[in-house]
């Protein structure tokens, strides 16, 4: 959105120069009036700053976005002027910019589902198709409201996810600081004294020095190893849909952390489904978008299948069933929404289901790793002491 300089004059008569941004001409003289300037001159000028192509909006401002639209239509203002006031009251140079956009296109009589498609990488196809069906069957207010709860949730489960890695990935960086500065400066200078001694070895101890060489002979290699793999596995799953399959069913089935991810997948799938079903859009349009939205491809396949049986007149619960995926609790939900009618409240339990799962497994998971990390520092040091003094404890007793 371009910004512009300009000169105007206040009810005194007194002379403001400032800068504003505005879609054009005839906004900034709106938003002049509504403050009670005269323009009097301006000149254009662009700033990278309020550029919105390709950039993401904070959750917490979406949540903002949200929040407002719901309660201005649940008010009865009309929608052109909520956005207006959100955009001049927004202190987000990205949000303001998004927001006049979408203020200028809506004015010109495009609708807001249509405006929103223009920036995907703030309005997924879950947002921009709840908004074409609220505007379709008079909803809006539902489905800001809806939206805004969903993600608050996406955002309680991505910082339990962040705080459940930080802690794990903090102590393991730094037992490996102390695993490489023990066997590749520490150990070195113990292993000198100890084999002046003349002595038979015990096996710990040659087990230590033997694995103090290695790392003293191959320590480029045990660093750049992981390193190498690292990329080379994020550049196979990008330009490969086989090795994308292989990956994302290892993180279904990988040890501790296979559960979780499968778990918060699951829910973020029914969260989705539930509410643009709830929305009023059909179950088959429903689960092409989330087979996209589920962000794993084993689970995609899964959805496909389903959508697949459906269509061969298979119902909803018999098709998630044949799937062999879902636990027995959430299919008999399934069939009961299907059979009341209520398809949407029964996914919303569902949700509810998986996500107090998957707040429990974090709670365990990070109440296990705390010590198992203990353990492995404490054998580490216990190790390293033992193979030390041993040795010293022995030539101590024969001289006494």
């Amino acid at each position: 959105m371009p910004g512009f300089n300009f000169r105007a004059m206040d009810e005194r008569g007194r002379i403001v120069s400032n800068r504003m941004d505005a879609n054009n001409l005839d906004d900034l003289e709106s938003r002049l009036s509504n403050m009670e300037l005269d323009l009097i001159n301006c000149g254009e000028v662009t700033t990278k700053s309020t550029r919105i192509s390709g950039k993401k909006i904070p959750r917490q401002e979406m949540i903002t976005f949200c929040f407002h639209l719901e309660q201005v239509l649940g008010s009865g203002v009309p929608l052109l002027e909520g956005l207006s006031d959100l955009r001049d009251s927004s202190d987000n140079p990205l949000m303001q910019a998004l927001v006049a956009a979408l203020v200028e296109d809506i004015s010109t009589g495009t609708a807001l589902s249509q405006a929103m498609e223009k920036f995907p990488q703030v309005f997924d196809e879950v947002f921009t198709s709840l908004i074409r069906a609220g505007e379709q069957t008079g909803n809006l207010q539902i489905i800001f409201s809806n939206m805004a709860e969903t993600i608050k949730w996406q955002d309680e489960i991505a910082a339990k996810t962040k705080k459940m890695m930080m802690y794990p990935s903090m102590v393991l960086v730094l037992v490996l600081g102390i695993f490489f500065f023990m066997m590749i400066f520490l150990v070195p200078q113990l292993v000198s004294f100890i084999k002046e001694m003349g002595m038979e070895l015990p096996i710990y101890t040659v087990a230590l020095i033997n694995t103090s060489d290695f790392v003293l002979k191959y320590w480029l290699l045990i660093l750049g190893v992981p390193i190498a793999a690292f990329f080379g596995i994020s550049f196979a799953i990008r330009i490969n849909s086989t090795a994308r399959y292989m990956f994302d069913w290892v993180k279904l089935h990988i040890w501790l952390f296979g559960p979780i991810v499968e778990k918060s997948i699951m829910a973020r799938f029914t969260n989705t489904f539930s509410m643009m079903y709830g929305a009023g859009i059909t179950v088959l349009d429903c689960l092409v978008v989330c087979e996209k939205v589920v962000g794993n491809k084993v689970l995609s396949k899964v959805i496909e299948d389903v959508q697949e049986m459906i269509s061969d007149g298979e119902s909803i619960s018999s098709s998630f069933k044949k799937t062999m995926v879902f636990p027995p609790l959430v299919l008999r939900m399934l069939a009961v929404g299907e059979s009341t009618g209520a398809l949407d409240k029964s996914l919303m339990n569902v949700r509810y289901f998986y996500d107090r799962e998957v707040k429990d497994s974090v709670e365990k998971l990070q109440g296990a790793i705390e010590p198992i990390l203990t353990v492995f520092v404490g054998a580490l040091m216990v190790w390293i002491i033992l193979s030390v003094l041993a040795p010293v404890y022995e030539v101590m007793s024969k001289v006494g």
